[in-house]
Formats: structure tokens, sequence, C-alpha cells
């Protein structure tokens, strides 16, 4: 992937670079973990509401800790602190005996994202220019997912090829973890000199209409978007005892390429046609992407539609946090991503405990509940955009770009 840095800031490289480390421990993990808790007799109810409540609380904080950024004018404490409670929490996951441990260490190691990420968001837009915020953004989601990758490719070397065991690698990644907090002291914040009126008060009513449009549509796409665990699972079911761990996780690992390959594109996709087309087509792979792995019965097209999901990601990740930043003021928005990502988060938790119950009954109900999700989230956006009601509010009336 070429990558042109002339026009990306040197917060946004270093706060890439941070997430990179990041995601290269905690996707060590992510391949592994629901096999891990079945191994610790969760079921699929077990990995449902672990997996929602894990999202759900980090969520809350987000709101939280994005208005406070505005509220000080600062961010890189929330970052720092984000990053370190993520370490700390990872070394307690080897120490679980049983799959209940899990439901209270992962939310706890969850709270780390959220502290951190709707400041460290709202720097990044700070340190964006208004027409290119898409590609800083798309840039940042590529260095998160190529850890990702890497993080799943190392899971895969030392269960398949060194015979490591599940808790030895929970304890590598925690290690990898602390180590992300080194390029957080480079970043220089991007600090007003004065808290504006508009940040004294924590409430939607003082964002946008448009924005919380929006949100309307982005939550209901989270209400379908339950824990990718359940993918996971879904591999599970296609491969013998002896490829039942290592397989699934190379299927991860498609996911996080995909992910990372096209992120950057996808943020220069949406600065050029528009954040709202680039979303709607989003949520529709979403849904096309469910639907395909309910109805197929052969690896290859597990292959494909885990590939897809990938895209999927791709198109949405970046291009929702661009558009929530193009939305709001620059003195609110930290609260606006904080609130986008708390109400995403949240909508995310009965999404899972739905997919759970689901699983119970047949695997295949909860996909298509995630297709029916998926398309509905597409349908509403078009239909937001064709009203006119999700005109843009840019931060700077002398400058345009395409919603």
């Amino acid at each position: 992937m070429s990558v042109n840095t002339n026009k990306i800031g040197t917060n946004i490289l270093l706060l890439g670079f941070v997430s990179f480390l990041a995601d290269t421990s905690t996707h060590m993990i992510k391949p592994i973990l629901p096999m891990f808790i079945a191994a610790l007799g969760g079921g699929g109810l077990a990995v449902g509401t672990i997996g929602g409540l894990t999202d759900a609380l980090a969520s809350l904080l987000k709101v939280f800790s994005g208005h406070w950024a505005d509220r000080i004018r600062r961010c890189k404490p929330f970052i720092f602190f984000g990053y370190l409670t993520s370490g700390i929490f990872k070394l307690l996951f080897p120490l679980s005996t049983t799959w209940q441990h899990m439901l209270v260490l992962m939310p706890m190691e969850r709270t780390g994202k959220g502290l951190r990420e709707a400041p460290r968001d709202a720097l990044i837009a700070a340190s964006s220019e208004f027409g290119t915020r898409g590609r800083g953004f798309g840039f940042h989601r590529a260095m998160d997912t190529a850890g990702s990758v890497l993080g799943s490719l190392l899971a895969f070397v030392l269960i398949a090829a060194l015979a490591f065991s599940i808790k030895s690698i929970l304890f590598i990644s925690a290690l990898v973890a602390f180590s992300s907090v080194v390029p957080i002291f480079f970043v220089r914040e991007q600090k007003a000199s004065e808290v504006p009126g508009s940040v004294l008060s924590l409430s939607l009513k003082g964002l946008p209409r448009s924005f919380r449009l929006f949100l309307v549509a982005a939550t209901v796409y989270s209400l379908g978007n339950f824990t990718y665990m359940f993918l996971i699972l879904r591999a599970t079911q296609f491969f013998s005892a002896g490829l039942s761990m290592a397989m699934p996780i190379l299927l991860y690992i498609l996911i996080n390429v995909a992910y990372a390959a096209l992120s950057y594109p996808s943020g220069l996709l949406s600065d050029q046609i528009g954040r709202k087309k680039v979303l709607i087509m989003g949520y529709a792979l979403f849904a096309i992407t469910c639907l395909g792995l309910a109805v197929t019965q052969v690896w290859s097209g597990l292959a494909l539609f885990f590939g897809l999901y990938g895209v999927h990601r791709a198109l949405t990740d970046g291009a929702q946090r661009a558009l929530v930043a193009d939305l709001v003021a620059p003195d609110i928005r930290g609260t606006a991503l904080g609130a986008f990502h708390t109400a995403t988060g949240l909508a995310a938790f009965p999404a899972s405990i739905i997919a759970g119950i689901l699983w119970q009954i047949a695997p295949l109900w909860t996909f298509l509940y995630g297709s029916v999700m998926g398309f509905a989230a597409a349908i509403l956006l078009t239909a937001l955009i064709r009203s006119g009601r999700t005109g843009a509010l840019s931060p700077d009336p002398s400058k345009s770009v395409n919603y």
C-alpha cells in the first residue's frame, strides 16, 4: 500500500504507530478468545454476553472522556492512560480459570479503549486538514489493522508452529501492549487557549441535527453488528479437531488483511465521492456478508465472506469517524465522537446478546439477524440523504467537501 505521507501530519503518523503496536497485542488475543472462553466452559451465550458487555462498558466511557477532553482542551492524558490501562488488565487474562473471570476482565481491559478512543479521534481530526480528513482517518485505520494482521499472524505461528499454549500467548500480548505507550510521549497536543461555552454541558441537544440523524442510522447498523467472535465460532464448524484452532485464525487474518489493505483507499474514496455513499456501500456489504455466512456450506465460501467482512470494515470504520468530525464544530468534536462511540458501542451489547440467543437456536439465525439490520441501516441512511435532512455543517464555511 502506497501512502503519501506529505499530507499526513506527524501526530497522525505517531498515533498510527501507537495503534499498530496496541492492535498487534490485541489481535494476538482476539482470534483465540472464543476458543479460550469455550475451553473455560463458556458456550454461545457466554461468548455473546462477554463480547457485548465488553463493548458496552467501554462505550459508556467514550462520551465522558471525549467531553472532558473538550473541556480541558487536552487529549494526550486520556490517550496515554487508556493504552496503559489495557496493558495492565491484559496481564491478568492468563490467570483466568473460568469463563466468568473473563466476563470481568475483558470489560475492564476495554475501559482503556473507552478512555482513549474519542480523545484520540478528536486529536486525529484536529491534526488533519478539513478536505483530507478521510485519508487521515483512513491511514490511522490502516496502521491499526496492519497491527491486527501482524498480531493474528503471530498467534497463528505461536500456536501452529511453536505449540505455545493460549495462556502463554496472552502473557506475550500484554508485554507488547505496554510498548504502545512509548510513542505517545512524542505526540503534540492541539490545544486551544480557552474552553468554549458550547463544551460546558454534556447533551445531544447541543449537537447538530445532521449529526443526530446520522447517529440513528449508525446505531441501527451497530444493533446488528454483533461481536466478531461468532465468525470464529462459525469457522470452527467447518474443520475437524486438528484444524479447528489454526484455520479460524487464518480466516481471521484474512479479515484484517482486507481491512488493512483497503482502509486508506476507502478514506480517499470518502474524500472524493462522499462519506455517506461509502457508508451505504459498507452497510449493504455487511448485510450481504452475513447472508453469505448464514447459507454457505463450503470452506471456499467461508473464506470469501470472511474477506468481504474485512472489506466492509474498511468502508465503514474510518468513514463513520470522519463524517462525525465533519458534521460538528471543532470545539465539540470530542463530545460528538464520544457520543457516536457510546451510542454505537451500547447498541453492540444487545446485538451480541441477541446473536448469542439466536446461536443457541441455530447459527443460521444469528447471521440472518445481522443481514436484516445491515440492510435496514443502508436503507435508512439512503432515505436521509434523499430527504436532504443530513446536510453538512462544515466547521469552516469557506471550505466544502462531498458528503
